[in-house]
């Protein structure tokens, strides 16, 4: 029964895709010039190092230093240094790097799903120059949204600590790989990597084309109507569920104001379907559960949304 519905579903796609071609061509053509103005630039050099320093063995070289503070997370100062990549290089990177923590044995499944949590964040290439800059024209109100996403995710890791940490809080042992065999393999993942985000965004924004071409869009935005909720920001939420980059974009033109900073505190909060089927990419042969993250993501979108907001009504004059 799920295969035959799931084989009625891909019919349907075919079909909404022959109808809706042209649609479908330029949904096409703003995700590959968003994954080739943004995306590619951002995320490939952040996930050639990542692998490459997690290849040179760093986060067990960080572990020690950072063990006080892990100790808050419930987790090994080695994983803590999934939050820093993921909150430098953006999505998925945080994921990806407690993935390959676990591979290589430095934690255990338990402590990976835990930093599912809240080390998979966006990055300030994302909000100080696509939101910040590209949707309010204010580079310090991009500042602001990544400061509170900052302190939405160690909110979020506090209140979804373990109360035990784990017992892999591996003893640093130097790295015997040589440097340009390291190199190479991190340039090599890395391809792969970023291309399938890339392949995601292409799909989740041709999904949201389909969608709006086909009146789905234009329906919620009558029946929510009445309530007096701008049309703009009802088509940012229902974009920005799919994908965080139609739902950003969706923005652009809307006003300066602390309810608009907080709907995008709270896109970039949930990250949109796109980074969540990215983030199961990343981790495919981990074996993980992405409950976590996903509550993650929930509770992260609330609580930056939150904190956006208080803050823009105290700082909106200097933004």
């Amino acid at each position: 029964m799920k295969n035959k519905l799931t084989l009625c579903a891909a019919l349907c796609a075919l079909c909404a895709l022959i109808f809706s071609s042209a649609r479908v061509l330029q949904s096409a053509r703003d995700a590959l010039a968003l994954c080739a103005g943004l995306i590619l630039p951002s995320l490939f050099p952040f996930f050639v190092l990542s692998v490459l320093l997690g290849k040179l063995r760093l986060p067990q070289l960080l572990a020690s230093r950072l063990a006080p503070a892990a100790q808050l997370f419930g987790v090994s100062g080695a994983g803590l240094s999934a939050l820093l990549v993921g909150l430098c290089g953006g999505y998925p990177l945080g994921a990806a790097c407690a993935a390959d923590l676990l591979r290589e044995g430095v934690i255990d499944v338990e402590e990976a799903e835990t930093l599912l949590a809240f080390c998979n964040n966006s990055g300030p290439a994302f909000l100080i120059g696509a939101v910040g800059t590209g949707v309010f024209s204010s580079p310090a109100a991009g500042l602001l949204l990544y400061l509170s996403h900052i302190l939405a995710a160690v909110l979020t890791g506090l209140l979804l600590r373990r109360r035990q940490i784990g017992k892999h809080n591996s003893v640093y042992i130097e790295s015997n790989i040589k440097f340009y065999v390291a190199f190479v393999f991190a340039v090599r993942e890395a391809v792969g990597a970023v291309l399938t985000v890339c392949g995601f965004i292409v799909c989740f924004s041709v999904l949201s084309g389909l969608l709006d071409a086909w009146g789905l869009f234009a329906c919620a935005e009558k029946l929510v109507s009445p309530t007096g909720l701008e049309t703009q920001v009802v088509r940012a939420l229902l974009c920005g569920f799919l994908e965080l980059g139609g739902g950003v974009g969706a923005m652009r033109g809307l006003a300066l104001t602390p309810g608009h900073l907080a709907l995008a505190s709270a896109l970039v909060g949930w990250g949109g379907v796109s980074v969540h089927c990215q983030t199961a990419a990343v981790l495919c042969d981990a074996e993980l559960s992405l409950r976590r993250h996903l509550l993650g993501r929930l509770m992260s979108a609330a609580v930056s949304a939150a904190l956006s907001y208080a803050a823009a009504l105290a700082l909106l004059p200097v933004l």
